[in-house]
């Protein structure tokens, strides 16, 4: 009988096996497949993705120049050293950093605070601070019912003295670095030091980069002033590095793309002029990984240093200029009542262009120490002070009275003391009598003024009687002096002009004071354009500082192409005829130039032919040792508008002299000052024509005779 054979279950179970890992197999690759083919750009995409992020750096700040091209305001550079910091630094990678730096370099300890060495200690000791809080309180904190800057807090309070001292000069000059550090943003780079780096530091650091990460040696800058400190209060100032920017404006200059520790102009032109003189900044974007470390670094834009600006200012004239006010009020303090002068001003400005050429002030400031007095820039106080100027505005008086119909040109008034009832006497320097409106500017009749705007004012005179005047005749009388410039904005391109003082009263008294100069207040700036106005026939024109400004040369030597030049602007053209404006310019002349005039005894025998007019105001001293009376002590305030020459004006002055002296009488340092600036500018034209003149004959001349 045949048997059958067993049949065996081996290759049906291998057949299987081989099936379900073949399926397996079949999916994977599908899957991988689909990865590759279907996500694979994504993946990789992802694999390789970074963080672009673009930081601004610095650059230097344009130049200013005077209008020959004289540098008046420069970049020095300075070795810096500087810290960077990457978004994934720890503070203890910080901290190691600087502890290095700290031994290759000296820094200032001053600005280091107690809270500053507190919170250090907390750092490099964070187990003792912790041992400082009770178990009591860590169980609080642990429900809630304190937070971490209450904990914080109490390690503040509870570090004893002896702790702080504990702290080493090298743990303080390790925690000034490290505040350094701190004081920036992720990689933008910080100053650490840039001032009184020594070469020595600068090699150590530079040696020794690798073992400093974040950490770099460059070139900065800083603002030097070729000139001294001639003009220093109008040029303005720069905030440091450590300033950063100003707190009232942080908004406005972030907004603009500024960084919070960059420098900006703080004052007066660098502020002024900011948009032209910052720059265009450097741009290095950086590229990072996932984990924030900086893969590349490419720069976007080189940067260039701010715009040039040129001044109008001539620096040869306003440093003589400035050599003669400090002269003049030295000698003026040697007579016995000018104790309380202090100050005086020049300005002298082109009255067709507005051009400043000169604007110079100075003041004698007592130094504490010493007892001994200094000589100091206040050529600011042109704009931002105002004072009583006198008789200088009295060709405003007499073109208001043409205008009102009070006077008319040629009309004669006598000059005689006026009795006003229940009035003290008022009356001229001295009793002229009869005289017409040009002898009344020559000889400075306050009573032709007096007489002037009581007809204005619809008075009638009669001695010993009250006087009414319509006190609209204030409103009158200022609105027509601001067609000059007195008693409102110039229009300056620099901030924090004030307008002067408007007195609030409307007596009768007051309305004649304020024809002769000596109620409302006004600038020495006011003066020269008012008298500006004047000289040209009647054009109101803008004084301005800055003529114009150029792109940087390209080898840094040189003055570069003008962006833009700053036109003449006229405000206004005064409303009065042509003719009156030529009878004041006459009078004004005669002040100047005919025997009798209030300044021919200063300016008799030139040969430029000034004109203009002198002042002199009773007023009360408020200066700087006002604390000292009780009551303001009376003071003369001395003034002096001229222009030349007087058919053709080129030059345009004002000089003021608050406070001069106290009395009836004193130095005429306002002539002084008036006489031997006019000499200096003509003198300085001359000495120019001539070099300019023997240098075109040298060019002319054929080499070897």
């Amino acid at each position: 009988m045949n048997k059958k054979k067993k049949k065996t279950h081996v290759p049906f179970r291998f057949n299987m096996l081989f099936f379900v890992v073949f399926t397996l197999f079949s999916i994977l690759i599908l899957r991988l497949g689909q990865l590759q083919i279907v996500y694979g750009e994504d993946y990789q995409r992802e694999l390789q993705r970074t963080d672009n992020i673009t930081v601004n750096t610095p650059v230097p700040r344009g130049k200013m120049y005077d209008r020959s091209g004289k540098v008046v305001v420069d970049n020095t550079p300075l070795d810096a050293i500087t810290y960077t910091k990457n978004p994934n630094t720890s503070q203890k990678d910080m901290l190691k950093t600087a502890r290095d730096l700290s031994k290759l370099i000296d820094v200032d300890l001053s600005k280091v605070r107690d809270r500053d060495k507190r919170d250090f200690w907390i750092q490099i000791n964070p187990e003792k601070a912790k041992a400082k809080i009770t178990k009591q309180e860590w169980a609080l904190f642990n429900q809630k019912k304190l937070d971490d800057k209450q904990i914080y807090d109490l390690e503040l309070k509870r570090i004893t003295d002896a702790e702080l001292n504990s702290l080493t000069n090298d743990d303080l000059k390790t925690l000034a670095i490290l505040k350094q550090f701190n004081s920036g943003y992720s990689l933008t780079p910080q100053i650490v030091k840039n001032k009184n780096v020594t070469p020595e530091e600068f090699a150590s650091v530079s040696q020794d980069l690798d073992n400093l990460p974040g950490v770099d040696t460059t070139t900065d800058w800083d603002r030097s002033y070729p000139f001294g400190n001639t003009l220093q209060t109008v040029l303005g100032n720069v905030s440091s590095s450590e300033e950063g920017l100003p707190k009232e404006q942080l908004n406005q200059y972030l907004a603009q793309d500024y960084s919070r520790n960059d420098r900006v102009g703080k004052s007066y032109i660098e502020s002024e002029y900011e948009n032209v003189l910052h720059g265009q900044k450097a741009k290095v974007k950086n590229v990072m990984d996932k984990s924030g470390n900086i893969v590349s670094t490419d720069t976007v834009a080189n940067g260039q240093r701010g715009d040039d600006l040129v001044l109008t200012i001539d620096m040869d004239l306003q440093q003589q200029v400035e050599q003669i006010i400090e002269d003049e009020l030295m000698k003026a303090k040697a007579y016995p009542n000018t104790s309380l002068l202090d100050r005086a001003f020049v300005v002298l400005m082109d009255p067709h262009t507005g051009d400043l050429l000169t604007m110079a002030g100075k003041q004698l400031v007592k130094n504490p120490q010493t007892g001994q007095y200094e000589m100091h820039d206040f050529s600011l106080g042109n704009i931002t002070t105002s004072y009583n100027v006198g008789s200088a505005v009295k060709g405003a008086t007499v073109l208001t009275g043409y205008k009102t119909g009070a006077i008319q040109p040629g009309q004669v008034q006598v000059d005689e003391p006026l009795k006003i009832a229940n009035t003290p006497v008022k009356k001229s320097w001295k009793t002229f009598g009869p005289l017409d409106d040009l002898k009344a500017l020559q000889v400075s009749s306050n009573v032709y003024m007096w007489k002037t705007v009581i007809a204005m004012g619809g008075g009638h005179y009669v001695p010993n009687q009250p006087l009414p005047l319509n006190p609209k005749t204030f409103d009158t009388m200022r609105q027509s002096f601001a067609q000059f410039g007195l008693g409102v904005r110039t229009g300056i391109d620099l901030p924090n002009e004030t307008a002067g003082f408007q007195g609030p009263d409307r007596k009768p008294g007051l309305l004649l004071d304020l024809a002769i100069g000596q109620y409302d207040t006004y600038t020495p700036m006011q003066l020269v354009q008012y008298i500006s106005t004047i000289a040209n026939g009647g054009y109101r024109v803008q004084p301005h500082i800055v003529k114009e400004i150029r792109q940087p040369s390209m080898d840094n030597t040189e003055m570069g192409p003008i962006i833009q030049e700053v036109q003449p602007n006229i405000l206004n053209k005064i409303d009065f005829q042509d003719d009156w404006i030529k009878r004041v310019q006459e009078g004004f002349k005669l002040v100047y130039q005919a025997p009798g005039g209030t300044a021919y005894s200063f300016f008799q025998g030139v040969d430029y032919s000034p004109a203009g007019k002198t002042g002199t105001a009773q007023a009360f001293y408020d200066g700087p040792e006002r604390k000292n009376f009780k009551e303001p002590p009376e003071v003369m305030n001395l003034s002096l508008v001229g222009y030349a020459p007087s058919d053709n004006p080129e030059i345009a002055m004002a000089v003021l002299v608050p406070w001069a002296y106290q009395g009836d009488t004193g130095p005429s340092v306002n002539e002084e000052i008036g006489r031997r600036v006019m000499d200096a500018y003509f003198n300085l034209k001359k000495q120019r024509q001539q070099q300019a003149s023997g240098a075109a004959n040298t060019q002319q001349t054929p080499t070897g005779q």
